[in-house]
């Protein structure tokens, strides 16, 4: 027994209390003995209780007082913290706002991160804009508490002048003044300081019940930037006249004169009001003469030079050629016809002028003798040019013109002139905008050459007001020519110019086309070139034993046969020695009767009408007659079923208006103002039915001869030894084609301005009056056409342009624009909205319709051993535009120019490069929302 009570003696002796060994029992023990420890803790007064604490803590570990630090500092709340430490920015700066200069400066002394958010330049620029301080430059984004030294500047720097040192200074005051006024003075400069007291105290409590949330830290004064829904900054102009304005609208609030019967009821005279005005004035002005800024000044300080303003359509044939001739006076906006809303247009050209006025506006855009096509879905004629929007459009736009007498003008480049009801829109424009409206007057035919023709309005020719000759010249006969030259520069080129605004890019691809292809040497349609052409043409044709006799010949018959005609006839190329681009520009148009004005236009008509014909022959001399010999001889090169395709429709138009030429050119041999051609038009409007054949089998015949070039050698070698010949123009096949459509609308601006210069009461008035309207209604109708074929060809492009994508074309849906932007995401989008960061993770290319929109993913890549990129979409998602939501994100230090697209199960965070792209798609983009919802 001994031995074992020694034994279990020694296997207890260095646990004691606490046999570690059985766990069960070691922590029953210690819930008994913590229940005994807190029985007596609460035995215990408050003095003992904390002895006990403070000497358990005493002998705890640090990794214990650790533990108990932590929980004390979740179970009992800090009550004094730093609350700039702990709110966002934004809200440390709001609460700081309500804090005066004085009280601003002390919080500047707690910390350094006080101090750095009471300089900031938000807290301080109000303050010394009321009070009229402005700071002299414009601080950078990282420049922190100049508004700040500004105001402490100012404030310790008044110069005040009482009336006495305002009348030595400025000598408004002569008299010798006794010790009586002498006070009285001192009592109204007096209650003026208490006036001005009460209203800065008025201001400062109205100004704290609708003070604006500060929207970013990142707003400075010299860093705000103007948003689709931000605010815009004020530019020193506009911001001193408000508070010239905001000045008098004190005083007048103040009530001088009852502050006057106040202090002298009996005694008001006309020389203590003038006084104490005086000293008003003096003690406002003192506040800016303090902050550097003289307002006067300002407001007399001469403004920039007048520059000329141009606004050109993307719609317009070869607009790079434009925008590389313009002038260095002109400043040019080249605006997306299909995206862009006239708000938008006009808040550009609002951007482009900053303020300035300009001494002309010209417009170029799509358009024709009665209406002005300026965006898509908007003409303007004489209907609709009083409709809310388009009225604001003109009378914004002519306020930034100088008024007429100092030379303001507004030039629009659409032949209006050319019919009646483009007059009658000329004249409610300049009634509308009390400014002289120039067109020209459109007798000239082929591309732009309008613009060339004579102008209504005085002044100089306006079009070498906003371009250079040789640009100008090139455009005007060779747009249709330029812009399939530039289509293809367009295609090659966008990679290395694609970081570029399309202005700049436009700009750019027009100059390499003048240097490279020196476009004012050349001149095609000159006479020169003409008569060239034509001698040619016979040398060919007769093959005589001495040409070079048979050349001289020739030109001298064509020389004596248009000598008579030289005082009477147009030619649209010649070019005098002052550089003048048409001779009808020399000619006043008050001594123009017109009788010589009809006759003009009858001549333009049947000079166009033959050089027509003549188009048309060399169509049947040059291909058909060939193919069909050598059909008829066995030989055959193309087969009789397509020779009739192709052919059959041009020989039933030239049949029809080499019958009308042979008519007219009778009716001008017997010319006298009395005669008559508007019958034989309207005989002519009755056989349009052939136009009709022909457009209608046009895209079957372009089809027929290219399967033919595939499948036939022989004809492909026909067309090889035709195409491009002095006999046919320079001009291929399909090239020779394209006249019909052209002429169709020349016939409309030859008929309009025909039926201008002929008088009510003549004869022919009717007649015209029956076959204008004819073709106006069938140019509709080939209108309608071609918008459908180019919309076509617009879905087969995008179709092929993106990848894996599904079939486009169903219903009506066509192309409106396209738009490349990055694809953002937000990390953490629990952050407040402005402070959010954003990442690229990818390129998306945007393809607007008008029901729905496609997202595809954009891939560049870069060629090796070249500059050449390479460009490929591929189809992501598609959102009905009935369903998809824009939501616009404001500006911030963080991300620019992003928006969001939000459709039903998912959301796209996009950004562009410029703000005009995410303006223009924005515009675009809201349109054909609004477009689908209705169409619904």
């Amino acid at each position: 027994m001994d031995g074992l009570l020694n034994e279990d003696v020694s296997e207890v002796r260095f646990s004691a209390w606490t046999p570690i060994i059985n766990k069960s029992s070691n922590q029953q023990l210690f819930q008994e003995r913590t229940s005994l420890v807190f029985h007596w803790f609460d035995l215990w007064t408050d003095r003992q209780r904390k002895q006990f604490m403070h000497a358990l803590l005493l002998r705890c570990s640090k990794s214990q007082r650790k533990f108990i630090r932590d929980w004390l500092m979740e179970v009992v709340p800090i009550k004094h913290m730093d609350f700039t430490s702990v709110l966002p920015r934004c809200l440390s700066l709001y609460i700081l706002s309500f804090l005066n200069p004085m009280e601003l400066c002390k919080a500047a002394q707690v910390s350094w991160h006080w101090k750095f958010l009471a300089e900031q330049d938000c807290l301080w620029s109000d303050r010394c804009v009321r009070r009229g301080w402005f700071l002299p430059y414009t601080p950078s984004n990282r420049e922190f508490g100049a508004w700040k030294a500004h105001y402490i500047s100012c404030a310790s720097s008044l110069d005040y002048l009482t009336p006495r040192e305002a009348a030595e200074v400025y000598g408004t005051l002569n008299e010798t003044v006794g010790d009586t006024e002498e006070k009285k003075e001192r009592l109204r400069e007096c209650m003026i300081r208490k006036a001005i007291r009460e209203k800065g105290a008025e201001y400062k409590r109205g100004s704290m019940k609708s003070r604006r949330a500060w929207l970013s830290n990142s707003w400075t004064a010299g860093s705000q930037a103007t948003g689709v829904h931000g605010h815009q900054k004020p530019s020193g102009m506009e911001l001193t006249s408000s508070l010239v304005t905001l000045g008098e609208k004190c005083r007048s609030q103040l009530s001088l004169q009852d502050k006057e019967e106040v202090v002298f009821p009996s005694k008001s005279s006309d020389m203590e009001q003038t006084s104490l005005t005086t000293s008003m004035r003096s003690l406002y002005l003192s506040s800016a003469i303090g902050s550097h800024m003289n307002l006067s000044s300002l407001t007399t300080c001469p403004g920039p030079p007048a520059v000329h303003l141009v606004l050109i359509s993307s719609r317009v044939l070869a607009y790079e050629l434009l925008l590389a001739g313009a002038r260095v006076s002109v400043v040019t906006l080249l605006y997306d016809y299909s995206a862009v809303t006239l708000e938008l247009l006009l808040s550009q050209a609002q951007r482009l002028t900053q303020g300035r006025r300009v001494r002309s506006i010209g417009l170029v855009t799509e358009g024709d003798t009665e209406e002005i096509n300026i965006i898509q879905g908007l003409t303007v004629n004489e209907s609709t040019v009083l409709n809310p929007k388009v009225r604001e459009f003109w009378e914004k736009i002519s306020g930034w013109i100088i008024p007429p007498p100092e030379g303001g003008s507004l030039d629009i480049f659409l032949p209006l002139a050319a019919s009646a009801s483009g007059a009658n829109l000329v004249r409610k424009l300049s009634s509308l905008t009390g400014l002289g409206i120039r067109v020209p007057s459109g007798i000239c035919t082929g591309s732009y050459q309008h613009i060339l023709s004579e102008w209504c309005g005085p002044g100089e020719f306006p079009p070498l007001m906003y371009f250079s000759e040789g640009p100008l010249l090139s455009w005007c006969w060779q747009a249709e020519w330029l812009e399939e030259a530039l289509r293809g520069l367009r295609e090659l080129m966008w990679p290395q110019l694609q970081q570029l605004s399309k202005e700049t890019q436009g700009r750019t691809l027009g100059r390499f086309l003048c240097d490279r292809v020196n476009l004012p040497d050349i001149l095609v349609k000159s006479e020169v070139t003409a008569a060239l052409t034509e001698a040619l043409m016979a040398l060919c044709s007769e093959t005589p034993e001495k040409p070079l006799e048979f050349l001289a010949r020739f030109m001298q018959r064509r020389y004596e046969g248009s000598a008579g005609m030289e005082s009477e006839e147009v030619f649209l190329t010649e070019k005098t020695n002052e550089g003048v681009l048409s001779p009808l520009l020399e000619v006043p148009q008050d001594s123009v009767s017109e009788v010589n004005r009809r006759l003009a236009v009858i001549r333009e008509l049947k000079h166009s009408e033959s050089r027509y014909i003549q188009h048309l022959q060399s169509v049947t001399r040059e291909y058909y007659t060939p193919l069909r010999a050598a059909l008829d001889s066995n030989r055959a090169i193309l087969s009789s079923a397509n020779i009739l395709m192709v052919f059959a429709p041009v020989l039933e138009i030239l049949e029809v208006n080499s019958l009308f030429l042979r008519e007219l050119t009778e009716r001008l041999g017997e010319w006298s103002p009395q005669q008559c051609v508007g019958d034989i038009c309207k005989k002519f409007c009755t056989k349009l039915w052939v136009y009709t054949n022909f457009f209608n089998n046009y895209p079957t015949i372009l089809k027929t001869i290219d399967k033919c070039k595939e499948m036939l050698p022989a004809f492909r070698s026909f067309l090889k030894r035709h195409d491009r010949t002095p006999s046919t123009y320079m001009l291929s096949l399909q090239e020779l084609l394209l006249g019909p459509s052209a002429r169709v609308e020349e016939y409309v601006t030859l008929l309009q301005a025909l039926s201008v210069h002929t008088p009510p009461e003549h004869q022919d008035h009717g007649h015209l009056t029956s076959a204008l309207n004819t073709v106006i209604s069938y140019r509709s109708f080939l209108r309608k056409l071609k918008r459908s074929s180019e919309g076509d060809v617009r879905m087969r492009e995008t179709q092929r342009m993106i990848q894996s994508c599904p079939n486009l074309k169903e219903g009506d849906r066509y192309l409106i624009t396209t738009q490349n932007v990055a694809l953002l995401k937000c990390p953490n989008e629990d952050i407040t909205t402005f402070l959010r960061m954003y990442e690229q993770v990818r390129d998306l290319g945007l393809f607007l319709f008008n029901d729905a929109l496609v997202l595809s993913e954009r891939c560049v890549s870069h060629l090796p051993y070249s500059h050449a990129l390479r460009t490929s979409y591929t189809f992501l998602a598609s959102v009905a535009l009935r369903s998809l939501i824009l939501r616009d994100i404001a500006d911030t230090k963080y991300v620019q120019n992003a928006f969001v697209l939000e459709g039903p199960k998912r959301q796209w965070i996009c950004a562009t490069e410029r703000q005009d792209d995410k303006l223009t798609w924005l515009s675009a983009l809201k349109s054909a929302i609004s477009a689908a919802i209705k169409d619904r």
